[in-house]
């Protein structure tokens, strides 16, 4: 019993924590807690990376702050504040899943069949499924953070092939909001994001291509 003690307590802590976060619209209520942030000065780049990392364990959706990011910081920092954020959240979750709540969770997905392939197929290439699984939608985002941490993915080849992998996606956001922000503001079209997010655009196409046929195999 007491094995299953502190799996259970863990899982019911995370799942009233998603559960809270719905109930009280927390998704809806980023777009305030933004405004506030960008008042923050210096701080708020640190403060923003934290708020990625409470929305991503709570399995919300990231791409409201993602896009917040892109208005507030502009491209550059937009981008370093996301990958942090994005990249320390989905370490926490994959943490939790393999130390905290293994057991509770392992039974939460024992029966979902894409789960148990992937499961099989990161015993042999866990690098490449980590790459490929972050760029072709496959999982949700916030599934697969729990999900490889049952896995026998190491860390940290996790952290950095998610890393790396989230980039183009994160670029594409940020800058395509900066670029759109800079517009209303400015009342011209800034022609280098332009350029920045049509090439991110053709190179996700080219590379999701070539993972789906990698995945095929």
């Amino acid at each position: 019993m007491n094995k299953w003690l502190k799996p259970i307590l863990a899982l019911l802590v995370l799942v009233a924590v998603i559960i809270l976060a719905r109930y009280f619209h927390f998704d809806e209520k980023l777009i305030e807690i933004k405004d506030w942030i960008a008042g923050q000065g210096v701080w708020a780049p640190i403060l923003f990376i934290g708020l990625y990392v409470i929305a991503t364990v709570a399995a919300l959706p990231g791409s409201v702050l993602t896009i917040a990011a892109g208005a507030l910081f502009g491209s550059v920092v937009g981008v370093i504040t996301v990958i942090i954020g994005a990249s320390l959240g989905a370490s926490l979750s994959f943490l939790i899943a393999r130390y905290v709540a293994k057991d509770a969770i392992s039974k939460l997905l024992e029966k979902n069949e894409k789960f148990q392939k992937l499961n099989k197929l990161t015993e042999k290439n866990g690098d490449i499924i980590v790459a490929i699984t972050r760029l072709v939608p496959i999982f949700p985002f916030n599934l697969l953070n729990y999900g490889f941490g049952l896995t026998s993915v190491p860390f940290w080849t996790y952290v950095i092939w998610s890393a790396i992998c989230m980039l183009p996606g994160t670029i594409l956001f940020v800058v395509g909001t900066d670029a759109v922000t800079t517009a209303i503001n400015q009342g011209e079209i800034p022609w280098v994001l332009v350029v920045v997010v049509l090439l991110v655009i053709a190179l996700i196409t080219f590379i999701v291509k070539k993972a789906k046929a990698r995945l095929k195999e």
